[in-house]
């Protein structure tokens, strides 16, 4: 994993969890643009295909449709 830090990973988000696409060391939320380390990572949209950083995010894009 030493060759994927400080890279972002590429994810494919399900209903229960993530499967790495591309080795990386965290994900950039769609909404704010932070990044969010994979080990914090907890909030996504399987449908949209997309991570947020916190769940007031991820709560804000689901109401945005």
């Amino acid at each position: 994993m030493l060759m994927s830090q400080g890279r972002p990973a590429r994810l494919m988000y399900l209903a229960n969890g993530f499967r790495i696409l591309a080795q990386g060391d965290h994900v950039i939320c769609a909404k704010s643009g932070a990044a969010v380390s994979l080990e914090a990572l907890r909030y996504w949209s399987v449908t949209k295909q997309e991570p947020y950083a916190t769940a007031e995010i991820a709560a804000r894009a689901a109401v945005e449709g």
